[in-house]
């Protein structure tokens, strides 16, 4: 008899794969009654677990008091600007919506577009006075700050001519200048690294800046607590600068630690997780002498694939990985079992590689290793990241496994 060992991927606890192997046994049973399913649960021992209970986590941070109702983060809107300079100036221009203050009137500057008239200046003035306060920032941003300046002058004038112009626009125009600057400053060193900026500096900057704007209020857009929030959480890239996120780091780092811990631990001990692959293979030949297959989703995948790669003589006849990595990890040289450039040993079984394409984690081999593997592609029709988890409920998948089963 034919047994199929099932090899979870990251992230799985016992809970969950008992689940998933139940799934997957009467999915196999379905198509091939006479296959035999043998479990490979590796979450418990071969996991990433925070063993001294989150020792690792710095303190809470002390030193600021709670934000109250409606204020706003300050290092979370940075790390908005950082992502969209004009952040703030889209912000008032939506709030304001299409009303005017009360259409043209001869004679009467907008002030928006008299704040705009300033903050060209302050680039044709570059560095700006006073710019020995704020370390190495100015002499890194000077050269684009007159670009920037055009630039942010230009979109004012666009989008909040006419608009209400609050206490704070001089802040709001001086911290788009400056992240601006930033930006237009990595793109003509074309770096591959942000530009170290020391917060202090940043913010001395600004208020440098506010001053020769003429401002006196160095506040946040009022009213605009609610829509950060949103803006943070709608970005998973910015999510992590929400300060709840922050106040929260252990819960939210346990929430993660199974996806992302397990990777790690198995790019340093991955020995453990072939072991346990290694020995339910064993197991599976002491119940029969049939063929053995392994069926092995994502991480489980690459340990599979490292295993084989590495020690070809546990007698597995087809090896299926499903949302596999194996395939992109030997073209940038990152798996253990087998270098770029080195052939796959010839007493590597006969490989299936499952795939969709909707899945961002889940490569091709054909290309990579032309001859060594046949691609299967697979139709779940859902979006990422649940294409990466729907393959073991999705029908067809056991229908093709049914003929390629020893």
């Amino acid at each position: 008899m034919t047994s199929v060992v099932f090899v979870h991927g990251t992230g799985v606890r016992e809970d969950s794969y008992r689940k998933l192997y139940e799934r997957v046994a009467r999915g196999l049973k379905r198509t091939r009654p006479d296959v035999r399913s043998v479990p490979c649960y590796w979450g418990d021992t071969c996991g990433a677990h925070l063993e001294l209970g989150g020792a690792s986590f710095p303190s809470p941070d002390q030193d600021r008091g709670s934000l109250g109702a409606g204020e706003v983060d300050p290092l979370a809107l940075w790390a908005l600007l950082e992502r969209n300079p004009l952040v703030e100036i889209e912000f008032i221009a939506d709030a304001a919506g299409e009303e005017e203050q009360g259409g043209y009137i001869p004679g009467r500057i907008d002030r928006w577009d008299a704040l705009a008239d300033l903050v060209r200046g302050l680039g044709e003035s570059s560095p700006p006075a006073g710019g020995d306060s704020v370390g190495p920032l100015v002499e890194d941003i000077g050269p684009q700050l007159a670009a920037a300046a055009e630039e942010l002058a230009a979109e004012m004038s666009l989008r909040l001519s006419g608009k209400e112009c609050g206490q704070d626009a001089e802040s709001v125009a001086a911290r788009a200048l400056v992240a601006l600057a930033v930006r237009l400053t990595e793109q003509a060193q074309d770096a591959e690294e942000p530009l170290p900026v020391d917060g202090a500096d940043r913010d001395a900057l600004v208020e440098l800046l506010t001053d020769h704007l003429g401002g006196t209020d160095r506040g946040i857009v009022a009213d605009s607590g609610k829509w950060l929030a949103a803006r943070l959480l709608a970005d998973p890239l910015l999510w992590a600068a929400s300060p709840v996120v922050q106040a929260g780091r252990r819960r939210v780092t346990r929430r993660f630690l199974p996806e992302t811990g397990d990777i790690l631990r198995y790019q340093a001990r991955g020995a453990l997780l072939r072991a346990r692959i290694a020995e339910a293979v064993a197991l599976a030949r002491e119940i029969d002498d049939g063929p053995v297959v392994l069926l092995a989703h994502s991480l489980g995948g690459i340990a599979s694939f490292d295993l084989l790669a590495m020690e070809p003589t546990h007698g597995v006849d087809l090896l299926v990985t499903v949302g596999s990595q194996a395939p992109f990890l030997y073209e940038i040289d990152a798996l253990t079992g087998l270098r770029r450039g080195e052939e796959l040993p010839g007493t590597f079984p006969r490989w299936i590689n499952v795939y969709d394409r909707r899945d961002l984690l889940g490569f091709v081999g054909g290309g990579v290793f032309p001859g060594r593997v046949n691609d299967v592609r697979v139709h779940l029709r859902q979006p990422f990241p649940r294409a990466h988890t729907a393959y073991f409920a999705h029908g067809g998948l056991y229908e093709r496994l049914k003929a390629e089963l020893p």
